[in-house]
């Protein structure tokens, strides 16, 4: 019998189909991968920005206390314009500026005829992860974090 009395040629089964699919298949994955590895990265970053910043809000509240510690029982119990440099590099990365500035107040009497002074003490303090805070060289820098802390306290 020949092809013709069957009703038409004959079929030769279609090849090639399944490895179009397939190679569709390969190239959405890669895609969903590529997303996957992109996320991830884009997470990581974000985690280590996260403890960056709280480090550095720890610094500035470590100079806030120090600062207040130095104008009332320290060196600093003039405090006018006074600055200093905290290293915290060795354990965290960092270094926070503490600068202390003090003025005197006449509130009311402390006796008749007797003024009482009182002083109010503002403990300005910069934390940053460059060698000097603050700085505007590092802050254009990717991974600069900067945390400023300010008191006001009195005596």
């Amino acid at each position: 019998m020949n092809a013709s009395m069957h009703g038409g040629p004959l079929r030769r089964p279609a090849r090639g189909l399944g490895t179009v699919a397939i190679i569709v298949v390969l190239v959405a994955m890669s895609a969903l991968a590529a997303a996957i590895v992109r996320m991830g990265q884009a997470e990581q970053a974000t985690a280590t920005r996260d403890l960056l910043s709280q480090r550095a809000m720890q610094a500035a509240r470590a100079g806030m206390e120090w600062g207040l510690y130095q104008a009332f029982k320290g060196s600093w119990t003039s405090c006018s314009s006074a600055t200093q440099t905290l290293d915290l590099s060795t354990d965290y990365g960092l270094h926070a500026t503490v600068q202390c500035d003090s003025r005197s107040f006449n509130e009311g009497e402390s006796a008749p005829g007797t003024p009482r002074t009182i002083r109010v003490f503002t403990i300005d303090v910069v934390a940053c992860n460059a060698a000097a805070c603050p700085s505007a060289a590092a802050a254009a820098q990717p991974g600069y974090v900067e945390r400023r802390r300010q008191v006001q306290a009195v005596n």
